[in-house]
């Protein structure tokens, strides 16, 4: 078996690469993933002044703080004539097939390393019964996927947010990667204030590398939380997976609509992501937090909620604290039994405990789902990056502080019962996301 063989049997692929050319101002090219900052459109705002004219990734998304609003389509069919226009005006670079290894730097961790390839969509499933070789680590809303489907469905490119982890505890392979890198294809700072990341191309000798760690770990895989036959449990999603779950729902959809017709290998077929370690020490799991809002006063839904938490979780406690900053440290001091909650309404922080174990948004979430449901009146639901984001928005709103999130035991975790919850986890805070920098050729115009 050749060396890509041995790649493609992992569920990867080398990559074709568009990098922006030596022309093109990186800074205003790389653009935070479009999932970040939904309740904030003055941060895109600002970006989108910044960027001006210049060539940005900010063009070739769609930011879904704007998903709402009515001229979704043509937002879209502007960045699909974007995508169409960088490609025929010389924006990028001439074509590199290769992987590229990274190096992020971020305000709150000074090393985090990444290797950008391509994943099989054959290779993953993101439904909760599923147990492929790719597999998702949150629950997926197929309510989302319509929206998103319509931006990447006859896009001319695609770039990616998608983060992929593998379970290294050695922490061996990517810095293995990175001492075989040579001279840099970029090194850029992140604006606004997100650090700086910095790509390599890596030759075929790294690529033995790569394949051969990674057989390691399946193997080790099908031993520790694998299965005797089929494939193991070798990749999970750690950022993006709705993303990726758009991604495979829009290849099914092609590949349906073009059988016989020798798609087997149409670029649709993989997705762009980035692989990272998920014991690397630039990788912090945070919380991802709720906020409620709608017709009624945020403490109102507290009470409704606090009575709802009462009637349904064993042990359930509530009592008053000082404010948001030691609500987050005794959120940070819960033991291993049970879990904690925080809330804040206006003025008020209030800490709730449960005996209940396990992550809390397994009963979190759908205690929430009821209570919207029955509300009687329409209330909001929003996902939220950050604990100061969180205080920002609970000035109006109903915020929730979710408790620090172990990432050990993750894999472990998943291969046993499924995804999780929606939206249990974060890695790192929202400044620290992947932004958009190389790009690929997905549908031809």
């Amino acid at each position: 078996m050749d060396l890509e063989q041995r790649l493609r049997s992992l569920g990867l692929g080398v990559p074709e690469l568009l990098l922006p050319g030596a022309e093109v101002d990186p800074v205003k090219w790389a653009v935070i993933a479009c999932d970040q900052y939904t309740q904030d459109r003055e941060y895109w705002e600002r970006l989108d002044a910044a960027a001006g004219a210049a060539p940005s990734t900010l063009r070739l998304i769609y930011p879904e703080v704007y998903l709402r609003d009515p001229r979704r389509t043509e937002r879209i069919k502007a960045i699909h004539r974007c995508m169409e226009d960088y490609l025929r005006d010389g924006v990028f670079a001439p074509p590199r097939r290769a992987l590229v290894y990274l190096e992020r730097a971020t305000p709150w961790r000074p090393l985090r390393r990444g290797l950008v390839l391509a994943v099989d969509l054959e290779c993953y499933d993101w439904s909760p019964e599923a147990r492929p070789l790719i597999r998702s680590t949150e629950g997926t809303v197929q309510e989302r996927l319509p929206p998103r489907m319509e931006i990447r469905r006859g896009a001319a490119l695609e770039s990616p947010h998608i983060i992929l982890l593998i379970d290294d505890e050695e922490d061996a392979l990517l810095p293995a990667l990175g001492r075989m890198a040579g001279p840099p294809l970029y090194d850029t700072a992140l604006e606004p204030s997100a650090g700086r990341v910095a790509g390599w191309a890596l030759g075929e000798d790294a690529w033995e590398t790569l394949a051969s760690g990674l057989e390691r770990l399946s193997l080790r895989a099908r031993t520790r939380y694998g299965v005797s036959g089929g494939d193991p449990f070798l990749f999970a999603v750690g950022d993006g997976n709705h993303s990726l779950a758009t991604a495979k729902a829009v290849w099914e959809e092609y590949k349906a609509a073009h059988a016989g017709e020798g798609i087997e290998d149409h670029p649709a077929r993989w997705a762009l992501v980035e692989l990272e370690n998920l014991y690397d020490p630039g990788i912090a799991f945070e919380p991802i937090h709720r906020v409620l809002s709608g017709p009624l006063p945020p403490g109102e839904m507290l009470n409704l909620l606090k009575e709802r938490l009462r009637r349904e979780l064993p042990g359930f406690s509530a009592r008053p604290v000082s404010g948001p900053a030691e609500l987050s440290r005794l959120l940070g001091d819960a033991g291993a039994e049970g879990s904690r909650l925080g809330f804040i309404a206006g003025g008020e922080a209030l800490l709730t405990e449960t005996s209940r174990g396990g992550l809390a948004t397994g009963y979190l979430q759908p205690l929430l789902d009821a209570f919207i449901a029955e509300a009687g009146v329409p209330l909001e639901i929003d996902y939220i990056h950050g604990e100061e984001e969180l205080l920002r928005l609970a000035g109006g709103a109903l915020g929730i502080l979710l408790p620090p999130i172990r990432k050990a035991g993750l894999f472990e975790t998943v291969a046993r019962s499924g995804p999780l919850p929606r939206k249990s986890f974060s890695m790192g805070e929202a400044p620290e996301k992947r932004f958009y920098f190389e790009c690929r050729r997905l549908f031809a115009g």
